[in-house]
């Protein structure tokens, strides 16, 4: 069975990128999807999906009321099978037990089992540490219910291997990409983002409009170091992932970014160069206030967007200082964006207010522990000025897919 994992409120749109591929959701959870699929599917699925988190593959489930529980139940896994006993071994956990108080004692306890059945069955055993470049396993362990996944992503997907200059608190890439599936833009019409920081949400529009899996941008994934993994059909999947992208954007159609401080433009485009898009995304040092909104696209399956990701007022900024950076949106959406579809990516929903027009749709997402809204606003001739309001979201449910490693 296969575990997809990703951040809460997102499975939804996870699990229209699964059937999109092709393969069959047999569960959602609140912070993934289960999918049944053979061990190969896993392949496909590192390489394409953009709002994944991890992909886990699972070996093992059994009940553990005490640490001695746990190692056996672990040491009756065929690790002889999947794990280079010559390689090196990293075990990463959720662990929520009356039986134990101390992950990193559970992770031990994990990886000692393992190691000791390796030494067993094999002559020799993996070096083990933290690293997750490598044979990655995955401990569920809530109240008596242990579950062993290997770890076939190894680093999160959220790491797609572009981002050389992060910038100040940026949006994850898989967040980024859910954002932009979350829109009414479906790969074709423009996109502006002003105040674009490391340029994620503008690199990661390029690589949906130009079809690029996300997966062939890095090189290193878990399922390398497992042995069950055909190298020769892996490498032949990149391949065919590669050929199906497209050379340029669709025809007529520019992505926009724009930041007032020129050394983050410089890093944002240096980002967009190691994504392999950096002819297709357009940066500009301005004031966001200032930022170029090019004239309706033709395109027929187009439709254009503007988003922010605007300070929130909690880990930067003051949020009274915040307030007149709010409104100016508002003011930029009604002054020069007539016929898109404005966008504000926010965890403050006080200074959300202050954007004055009336949001048509308010979606949850969730970046680090921050309840944030993507809120969507219409914008015409006459858009009214309206205060906003909003309300929490549900926190879910108990399941491995609802807290997953980080």
């Amino acid at each position: 069975m296969i575990l997809v994992t990703c951040p809460r409120e997102i499975p939804p749109i996870l699990a229209r990128e699964i059937e999109a591929l092709g393969y069959t959701v047999s569960a959602m959870h609140a912070a993934g999807v289960e999918v049944d699929a053979p061990y190969e599917a896993v392949y496909h699925l590192n390489l394409w999906l953009r709002t994944a988190h991890r992909v886990l593959w699972r070996l093992g489930n059994f009940r553990a009321a005490t640490p001695v529980e746990m190692y056996e139940g672990v040491a009756n896994i065929p690790w002889e099978d999947w794990i280079p006993a010559d390689g090196y071994l990293s075990v990463i956990s959720s662990i929520h037990t009356e039986a134990i108080d101390n992950t990193q004692f559970a992770n031990q306890k994990c990886k000692d089992a393992i190691v000791d059945r390796l030494r067993e069955k094999r002559g020799q055993r993996p070096d083990a540490g933290p690293r997750t470049d490598r044979s990655v396993v995955f401990l569920y362990w809530h109240d008596s219910t242990c579950m062993l996944y290997v770890d076939t992503s190894g680093t999160p997907l959220s790491e797609r291997g572009y981002r050389k200059h992060p910038g100040k608190a940026p949006l994850r890439e898989t967040l980024a990409a859910a954002i932009l599936l979350s829109t009414k833009w479906q790969g074709a019409g423009h996109v502006v983002n002003p105040m674009c920081g490391s340029g994620t949400l503008g690199i990661e529009a390029a690589l949906i409009a130009r079809n690029i899996a996300p997966g062939t941008i890095r090189q290193n994934f878990g399922l390398l170091h497992l042995l069950p993994t055909d190298v020769d059909a892996w490498n032949k999947l990149r391949s065919q992932a590669r050929k199906q992208s497209h050379m340029r954007l669709p025809e007529g159609m520019e992505i926009l970014c724009t930041d007032h401080d020129r050394r983050v433009i410089d890093h944002a485009r240096e980002n967009a160069r190691g994504a392999g898009v950096g002819r297709d995304v357009k940066f500009d040092v301005c004031d966001f206030r200032e930022t170029r909104i090019p004239r309706l696209s033709k395109n027929p399956s187009g439709h254009d967007i503007i988003i922010l990701n605007p300070e929130y007022g909690l880990r930067l900024g003051v949020e009274s200082e915040l307030e007149e950076t709010y409104e100016a949106i508002g003011d930029l959406f009604k002054r020069g964006a007539t016929g898109y579809t404005g966008y504000v990516f926010t965890g403050n929903l006080n200074l959300a207010k202050k954007v004055g027009l009336r949001s048509s749709r308010r979606q949850v997402f969730w970046t680090a522990d921050i309840e944030c809204r993507l809120l969507e606003y219409e914008v015409y001739e006459g858009s009214r000025r309206e205060p906003e309001s909003d309300s929490p979201a549900d926190p879910g449910e108990d399941h491995p897919a609802t807290h997953p490693a980080s």
